[in-house]
C-alpha cells in the first residue's frame, strides 16, 4: 500500500503548491543518496518523498488521490503514476458505469488527465498503445556569489534509466517496433463485464504495452531501457538568482514503449557572501571611511565583485549610513543581456583606538570649537 503522500511530505491536505514544493525540496536534500551513501533507510525515504511529490505536484493526480485514496493507484506504487505513468498500476482496474454520468465521468476525466484518453465500450479498442513518459529528475547545487556573477558550467553525475542502445527503446531483439497485440488490438487493455459493471484491466498477453514482444532484447530484457551512469554539463547563466530552477528538456529518465523522456531540473542556491549583499541585481558593500574624508570629502578605493579597483568620490559632509551609488557595477541581468545592476557603498566609520598626544589636542580643540566654547589653542 502506498503511504499517504501528505504525511510523507509533512503537509496538510489543503497545502498550497508552494508549500508542497518547499517541503519536497527540504526532504529531498535531507535524504538524497549523495548525502547518505550506503544508507538503505535514507534511500527508501528518498523514494517515498519522490513518489509523494509525483502525486501532489500534479493537480489531476492529486485530485484522484483526494477522491479515491490508495485505490487510485491500486496495483503499483505511486511512481507508476509519476510523470505520465499508469496511475492504476499493472494490476489495477477501473469501472465503466453503464449509461454514463456520475462516477464514470469522474474516472474518465481522471484517465484523460493521466494520458489514457477515453475508456470503456468501443473507445477502448481504438486507443493506441500506452506511452509512459520518463520520470523527471531533480538535483541542486550551491554556488558562490562570484559564480553567479560570472556564470559557470556545473557537472552533474548520476544514474538513471536511458533508452536501450541495442533495441532503441522498443524492447525487441531486432530493434524494431513489436507488432500490435492481437488480444487487445493495441489498446493495452481488455474488458470483462460482471452485470452492471464493465471492468477494464491491463492486457495479460502484452502486460498492458499494446504490442506483443515475441523475442525480447537481450540487453534490456524487453523493457526498452537500461540503467546507466550519466554525466550532464549544465550551463549556469551569469546573473542567476538564488532559488532559480534550470530545465534541460528531455534529459530525464527514458520513457517506455515510445514515450518521451522526462526533463532534468537543477535548483540553484547561492551562498551568502562575506563582502557583498545582493538585492535583485544591485549589490551593497559596507566600507569604513575615515571621518576626515567624510567631513572634508575625498576619494576611497574599493574592489568590485569582479576584482576591479575603483576610485569612488566621497562628497564632503557625507554621513554614516548614507549609500554612495556606483552605476553598472552590480550583478548582470539574466533577462536583459549586457545590463548590470548598481553597486551601493554603505558608509561606515572606523574609530581609531590609539591616538597620539598631538591628535588628542587637535580633536579636543575641534570639539570645543564645535560646541561654541573658547578654544585654549
Amino acid at each position: 500500500m502506498n503511504k499517504n503522500p501528505y504525511e510523507v511530505l509533512g503537509v496538510a491536505r489543503d497545502a498550497s503548491d508552494a508549500d508542497i514544493k518547499k517541503a519536497y525540496h527540504k526532504l529531498v536534500m535531507k535524504y538524497h543518496p549523495d548525502r547518505n551513501p550506503d544508507n538503505k533507510d535514507a534511500e527508501e525515504k528518498f523514494k517515498e518523498v519522490n513518489n509523494a511529490f509525483d502525486i501532489l505536484k500534479d493537480p489531476q493526480k492529486r485530485a484522484a488521490y483526494d477522491r479515491f485514496g490508495d485505490a487510485a493507484f491500486a496495483g503499483g506504487n505511486a511512481s507508476g503514476a509519476g510523470f505520465g505513468g499508469n496511475p492504476f498500476g499493472n494490476g489495477g482496474f477501473h469501472f465503466n458505469m453503464g449509461g454514463g454520468g456520475g462516477m464514470e465521468d469522474i474516472l474518465r476525466e481522471a484517465m484523460r488527465g493521466f494520458g489514457f484518453g477515453d475508456f470503456g465500450g468501443a473507445g477502448g479498442a481504438q486507443r493506441g498503445a500506452p506511452q509512459r513518459g520518463g520520470r523527471d529528475l531533480l538535483d541542486e547545487v550551491v554556488i558562490d556569489l562570484k559564480d553567479a556573477y560570472h556564470g559557470k558550467v556545473h557537472t552533474v553525475k548520476f544514474s538513471s534509466n536511458v533508452e536501450c542502445a541495442k533495441c532503441h527503446g522498443y524492447g525487441t531483439a531486432d530493434g524494431k517496433a513489436a507488432p500490435v497485440c492481437p488480444r487487445c488490438g493495441g489498446s493495452g487493455f481488455v474488458q470483462t463485464r460482471q452485470g452492471f459493471f464493465a471492468m477494464e484491466q491491463p492486457c495479460p498477453e502484452c502486460n498492458g504495452l499494446g504490442r506483443k514482444i515475441d523475442k525480447k532484447c537481450s540487453q534490456c530484457n524487453g523493457t526498452g531501457t537500461e540503467h546507466k551512469q550519466r554525466t550532464l554539463e549544465v550551463k549556469i547563466p551569469a546573473g542567476i538568482e538564488d532559488g532559480a530552477r534550470l530545465r534541460l528538456a528531455g534529459q530525464g529518465e527514458a520513457g517506455t514503449n515510445g514515450g518521451p523522456a522526462g526533463d532534468f531540473y537543477l535548483d540553484i542556491h547561492i551562498r551568502q557572501d562575506k563582502k557583498f549583499e545582493r538585492r535583485g541585481n544591485d549589490l551593497i558593500m559596507r566600507v569604513d571611511v575615515p571621518f576626515t574624508t567624510l567631513a572634508m570629502g575625498g576619494e576611497i578605493e574599493v574592489e568590485t565583485i569582479d576584482g576591479k579597483e575603483l576610485s569612488v568620490k566621497v562628497p564632503s559632509g557625507t554621513q554614516v549610513g548614507e549609500k554612495l551609488r556606483v552605476r553598472g557595477h552590480g550583478m548582470p541581468s539574466v533577462r536583459r543581456a549586457g545590463t548590470f545592476g548598481d553597486l551601493y557603498i554603505d558608509v561606515a566609520i572606523k574609530i581609531p583606538t590609539k591616538l597620539t598626544e598631538k591628535q588628542k589636542k587637535i580633536l579636543t580643540e575641534f570639539a570645543e570649537t564645535k560646541s561654541g566654547k573658547k578654544s585654549w589653542f
